[in-house]
């Protein structure tokens, strides 16, 4: 059992479940503040050591509020997809490390502000916009075959999305001044903390058990779904392998039941339940 298998073992209970929709609420909050008194996020709401090592301490925390745009069309489709990225990974990867990526991402964001502001005493205004952008690179990394719908139209797997993120952050690294890079590497920590640990399965004994049932439940569902002249559909689209063959399909281990998914909805639906849906 490695370290983070041993930590969740020991205090996983304590993950807050479906951590996105609090930090979208606070996304909200702070959209609203910064509607009516955009000066006010500066002057008390920001990542300012400065004030914080005068015993204004609640910046470690409200700095996360700033807003990614403050056009409400924008906010709310931002908002949208940060939330579905971090419930997807969740899914994914289970509460407790999602709250550990959400959190060292926090973490690596105050620990530039401070270096920048102990080593060039400089007050680097760093907001969140960096942490929600790590979850695209933990999606590309985790599901690199998943695919996402640019305008709601044009469809592109997470890898190369993953890949031209990354390819602007060389380039901004590139570009950027000493205090600019410290902020870049230090807003990645939980990614380059993930791509070592966390991305790694759980356990071999959880890794044999889902394959065992993900094998039932291929059985089980290619029985279900012969006769319909179809080997494969998507519980949620109801997308066919006959209407897609390109289309890549898995069952979910945590559904109830043989529920089949294409890469669509493998990482984004609500699981089904016997007695209810969560």
């Amino acid at each position: 059992m490695g370290f983070i298998d041993r930590l969740e073992s020991k205090i996983g209970r304590f993950a807050i479940r479906n951590l996105m929709l609090y930090l979208i609420i606070i996304y909200a909050f702070g959209f609203v503040v910064y509607s009516i008194n955009p000066d006010y996020y500066i002057l008390n709401l920001s990542l300012n050591f400065a004030a914080i090592f005068q015993g204004e301490v609640w910046r470690l925390v409200t700095f996360l509020c700033f807003p990614p745009s403050t056009n409400v069309a924008l906010f709310l489709l931002y908002s949208f997809i940060y939330y579905s990225l971090g419930r997807s990974l969740e899914s994914y990867w289970g509460a407790f490390r999602f709250n550990l990526y959400i959190f060292l991402g926090i973490f690596g964001e105050i620990l530039a502000a401070l270096i920048i502001y102990l080593a060039f005493g400089e007050i680097y205004l760093l907001t969140a916009g960096n942490l929600y952008m790590s979850m695209l690179l933990g999606i590309a990394i985790t599901v690199p075959e998943a695919r996402f719908m640019i305008y709601f139209i044009i469809p592109v797997k997470a890898k190369w999305l993953g890949i031209f993120y990354g390819v602007l952050l060389v380039i901004q690294a590139v570009i950027s001044d000493w205090p600019g890079r410290i902020e870049l590497v230090l807003s990645l920590l939980n990614f380059i903390v993930f791509f070592f640990f966390i991305r790694r399965p759980v356990s071999k004994t959880r890794s044999k058990m889902r394959k065992a049932e993900y094998v039932i439940k291929m059985k089980r569902g290619e029985m279900e779904n012969k006769p319909a002249g179809y080997r494969h559909r998507c519980s949620v689209c109801g997308i066919t392998d006959r209407d897609d063959p390109n289309m890549e399909f898995r069952y979910c281990s945590q559904c109830d039941g043989a529920h089949e998914y294409c890469m669509n909805h493998l990482y984004t639906h609500i699981h089904v339940h016997s007695d209810s849906k969560s």
